[in-house]
């Protein structure tokens, strides 16, 4: 047996490296539970059914978006598309529709077939503008099957989905152009009447959409004491309050040092605000106490990106637990209450599978609650879509 001092080919010695190179390549960390490859391109956007939360569906760069339930095989493929789908949604209450939006600038609306939720066929198309941003369906139980869309071109739309309306199965509701540059977000309020939206242009507009066509909140970078250097590109609502972040790591209650990319406000108890930044920090603010800095995880998702973070919604006894997720390719949990579970800055546990650390497999969204959880947002799975084109299952019960 030769020592591993002896000489050695060079051209043979620097094939050997490639190989332990490509092996190391392959050895990844995977905890997925299942997971859903039909995707050619990246998976930009991912949506949960609000009733059957483990049905769930996906867009991607490929043109396409599917369906599919997070434990059987994937159900329809949705491939009417001419560019890439980057937002898709379920109707609220009931999941009635889905509806998926793409850089083509079309919005598209299927209905469900069957009760199980597996059957999906087409109901109508609209085209308004160049590209779509994103889609928020509305919580409003006055106003099912109502969703809002923002568009490049500033403009936001907000339509009500009605298949047995023959003459007019999408009917736009509101339509407004306030916006001077690209509307970047939108987030209704809980009770869904009110819509707030931002642009790259720094302002931010909340309308009472089924009331009035005017904003009821007006703010924009005319105000030096609301101006945004880079423009604002997410937002998120409770009943009383909206918080909005920016590209330089303003949030407009506290800066970060990046951009802030994700908000979301916890459920009562906790009166808590997440913010995931482009520089991979997640900074907790309690807006009981004007918006003091509860925590600052720095490097939540070490130097990468962190695209989304969400509070679980339920079960009653989880709603403490913050998800997160980054272009490392990981997803992590928190416990965001004070006290010894600060400890480690609250960390609960962490998920693998993606590529990630900039090999093009970051987590570019997820949902979360499924097969072990009741309701959508719930604690048992988080699905994901990723950078590298797949979507993973995990079981993350807590």
């Amino acid at each position: 047996m030769a020592s591993s001092e002896s000489t050695q080919d060079p051209d043979l010695h620097k094939e050997l490296l490639d190989a332990d190179e490509a092996a190391e390549e392959i050895d990844l960390q995977n905890d997925s539970a299942a997971y859903f490859d039909k995707h050619n391109d990246s998976i930009f956007c991912i949506a949960q059914h609000p009733t059957r939360p483990s049905i769930v569906v996906t867009g991607g760069g490929d043109d396409v978006a599917y369906i599919f339930d997070a434990t059987p095989p994937a159900g329809p493929k949705l491939d009417a598309h001419g560019d890439s789908v980057n937002a898709v949604a379920f109707t609220l209450p009931h999941g009635e529709y889905v509806v998926t939006a793409g850089l083509d600038g079309q919005l598209r609306a299927y209905q469900s077939a069957n009760t199980a939720a597996t059957q999906w066929k087409f109901v109508a198309s609209a085209s308004e503008v160049e590209e779509i941003n994103w889609v928020e369906p509305s919580p409003s139980a006055d106003h099912p099957n109502t969703i809002a869309l923002g568009a490049n071109d500033g403009s936001v739309w907000v339509y009500t989905i009605n298949a047995a309306d023959a003459a007019s199965p999408i009917t736009i509701v509101q339509a407004f152009y306030l916006h001077t540059a690209s509307c970047t977000a939108g987030a209704w309020t809980p009770d869904g009447k009110l819509l707030a939206t931002v642009s790259e242009d720094g302002s931010l507009y909340v309308f009472d959409v089924f009331a009035s066509t005017q904003p009821v909140v007006s703010l924009t970078a005319d105000d030096k004491r609301f101006e945004v250097d880079g423009g604002l590109y997410s937002v998120a609502c409770t009943a009383t309050m909206v918080a909005v972040g920016g590209a330089g790591g303003n949030i407009k209650v506290v800066a970060q040092t990046d951009g802030v990319e994700t908000l979301s406000f916890s459920s009562a108890p906790l009166n808590l605000l997440a913010a995931g930044s482009v520089d991979g920090s997640i900074a907790l603010f309690d807006t009981a106490h004007r918006f003091t800095v509860r925590r600052l995880i720095k490097e939540a998702h070490e130097e990468y990106a962190v695209v989304k973070v969400a509070f679980v919604r339920s079960p009653a006894d989880k709603t403490h637990i913050l998800t997160s997720a980054g272009m490392d390719g990981v997803v992590r949990r928190w416990d965001a209450r004070g006290g010894t579970t600060a400890a480690g800055q609250g960390f609960i546990n962490e998920w693998r599978g993606h590529r990630g650390e900039g090999e093009g497999g970051g987590v570019l969204g997820f949902v979360q609650g499924g097969t072990t959880s009741s309701s959508s947002g719930g604690n048992g799975t988080i699905v994901t879509a990723g950078d590298d084109g797949v979507a993973l299952v995990f079981q993350a019960a807590t």
